[in-house]
């Protein structure tokens, strides 16, 4: 599955859904994250969380909103607010967006509803297997982003890779967007 994510197999302007292409044993797959880069940084989201990946298309601003808040989309009709993820989590990064810059849709549920989030990443980069025995606890002290974020530091070769915490990072109450949720529907 991780060959799907190579740039140079991918058109730009390509939708990568993760769980509507392919049926996704969830045994198989609970081990696997999504690894991209905010900033300088490279990070992993667990794949299963993952609905789809989308270019990054023009954000409609939204007044009066937190800054970590980008705006909202139109996805097929659906109104979907998009995060700013290196501003959310404390990450140095370039607020414009490059050629590689992707929209990456969660599933969050949040007061049993379900609701679709996208966040912003600089580049994604592709899926690695992790086991159990290659994630290390998240350090107490010296991270550029608040702990309750980290779910780990995933070893892939020689490297460490930051693994979120999805259900922090997405809070929608703490993010502020349960009011443009709550008003989501079709456009």
């Amino acid at each position: 599955m991780s060959e799907f994510l190579e740039e140079k197999e991918r058109p730009h302007n390509a939708v990568i859904s993760v769980n509507e292409s392919q049926a996704v044993d969830s045994s198989q797959e609970a081990n696997k994250y999504l690894t991209f880069r905010v900033g300088e940084s490279n990070f992993g989201i667990d794949l299963l969380r993952i609905k789809e990946i989308i270019e990054y298309a023009s954000v409609c601003d939204i007044p009066m909103v937190p800054e970590h808040i980008r705006g909202v989309i139109n996805l097929r009709g659906n109104v979907v607010p998009v995060i700013d993820l290196a501003n959310r989590i404390g990450v140095t990064g370039d607020a414009t967006a490059s050629n590689r810059s992707c929209i990456i849709i969660i599933d969050v549920k949040a007061q049993d509803e379900s609701l679709d989030i996208g966040i912003v990443v600089d580049a994604v980069n592709k899926v690695y297997e992790i086991g159990e025995e290659d994630v290390a606890h998240a350090p107490a002290f010296g991270a550029n982003i608040r702990t309750e974020f980290i779910k780990g530091m995933g070893r892939i070769d020689r490297q460490f890779v930051v693994l979120l915490e999805l259900a922090k990072v997405l809070d929608v109450d703490d993010l502020s967007i349960s009011d443009i949720a709550s008003n989501a529907g079709h456009v």
